[in-house]
């Protein structure tokens, strides 16, 4: 938090105004560097010293292990909660739809590559509140049967807002809400209705992305827990309007730190390589129309607005 985004350098403002000394701090390096960070001392079957030539964030390393390397392209993590990157390219773009600017990777002597983020609170944990709070289930895979029992959610909206709205909201008063209901309604719609908010989150976030690049969204890869759910990513690909691609291998993370490493000692020799030792294992078209996914985000859209202002601050 203490780097310019632009000199990808520290920034003499933000130490002078936290007393940080320079002197305090490592050099900034690349994510994928030849001349490695230094070496390490292993056992098993990496015994010896091993070179160390990539260090990446989380994030940026799934974005690496999804070869989105094009301006456009957009991975969504789905654990506890989501993360949403698109890169923009060699171009910082400031948001103004309420996402995250970082830098995505940089390898070796190329230009920096930029991404928008999108952070979201609560998605699968969602499921687990049903679980281990409401025992509507009894495990997480038990979501899938019991939501797939009906055709949709009843008119069921559930807005998980547990600790206030994160992007593109930024809303630490929400709360969550479950509006809709009615006596028709089952354990099943509740489940679905989970499944969709997942979805709907996601949508949120991919919206503003392309409100703030103007790039509109061809097709999302997906990684994390959720991506086993084969219910929730059809939902997805219907709540988005795209298609949805899930790798063959699903520790994208990983993944991606190797790629960035064996770039740096040429095991790889460019980005085109990675881009095709990436294989698709599932992809899940959407069937809905427009106006079902109109209706349904609309709805989605007034359920969020009843999350908003139930905290006072003082």
């Amino acid at each position: 938090m203490l780097m310019n985004l632009e000199t990808l350098d520290w920034d003499d403002e933000l130490l002078g105004f936290f007393g940080v000394l320079r002197s305090m701090l490592p050099q900034i390096r690349p994510s994928s560097d030849p001349a490695l960070y230094g070496t390490t001392r292993a056992s098993g079957p990496f015994a010896g010293e091993v070179p160390l030539a990539a260090a990446l964030g989380d994030q940026q390393a799934a974005m690496v292990g999804q070869v989105c390397f094009s301006p456009g392209e957009a991975k969504n993590t789905y654990g506890t909660g989501n993360f949403l990157l698109l890169n923009t390219g060699t171009s910082l773009v400031r948001s103004k739809a309420g996402l995250l600017t970082t830098v995505c990777y940089q390898m070796g002597t190329e230009p920096a590559v930029y991404a928008l983020e999108g952070s979201i609170a609560v998605t699968s944990s969602a499921v687990q509140w049903l679980r281990d709070q409401l025992h509507v289930i009894d495990s997480a895979t038990e979501s899938e049967s019991l939501a797939r029992q009906v055709p949709d959610s009843g008119g069921i909206y559930f807005v998980p807002a547990f600790s206030g709205l994160f992007a593109p909201y930024w809303r630490s008063d929400a709360r969550g809400v479950i509006v809709g209901l009615s006596r028709f309604n089952t354990d099943a719609h509740l489940v679905r209705a989970t499944l969709e908010a997942i979805c709907y989150q996601s949508k949120d976030v991919a919206l503003a992305m392309e409100q703030d690049s103007g790039v509109r969204l061809e097709v999302l890869k997906v990684d994390g827990g959720v991506t086993g759910n084969d219910l929730c990513m059809q939902l997805q690909a219907d709540i988005l309007g795209v298609p949805v691609s899930k790798p063959l291998v699903a520790e994208t993370t990983a993944l991606g730190a190797a790629y960035s490493a064996g770039l740096a000692i040429g095991f790889w020799s460019d980005l085109e390589a990675l881009r095709q030792n990436w294989n698709e294992d599932r992809r899940w078209n959407p069937v809905w129309n427009d106006e079902q996914r109109d209706r349904g985000y609309a709805g989605w859209k007034k359920a969020v607005q009843r999350t908003l202002d139930w905290v006072d601050f003082d």
